[in-house]
């Protein structure tokens, strides 16, 4: 396994508000609260299939507009009544990657972590 993919499992995870919908779709996005991490995000309330791609959307407050992000449904659980859907990020461009990475830091910075 890459260290790349190392790095990102070990990322922490921090709560989001997402819209998501099927990839493709013209439907209307569906808003979940969640969490986001480097590599991907995760909700509860949807459970599509695992290999589902999907488009994701959600605001950073270090962009003026939201991150559009496509991901794969890597794992489905079905738990607490509610299914839960694990998704990884593919094709996500450089810039959104690093503002993911610098919101996660601010926000670890600012709940006291070095």
């Amino acid at each position: 396994m890459s260290d790349k993919a190392e790095d990102r499992r070990d990322s922490p995870r921090i709560p989001m508000r997402l819209k998501v919908r099927r990839e493709g779709s013209s439907g209307d996005f569906e808003q979940h609260d969640g969490d986001l991490s480097l590599g991907g995000c995760a909700w509860q309330g949807t459970g599509w299939e695992q290999g589902a791609r999907v488009e994701v959307r959600f605001s950073l407050p270090i962009l003026p507009d939201e991150v559009e992000a496509k991901g794969e449904v890597l794992h489905v659980a079905q738990g607490g009544g509610l299914p839960s859907a694990r998704v990884r990020f593919v094709d996500l461009p450089v810039e959104s990657e690093l503002a993911i990475a610098r919101h996660l830091d601010e926000v670890q910075r600012g709940a006291g972590r070095p």
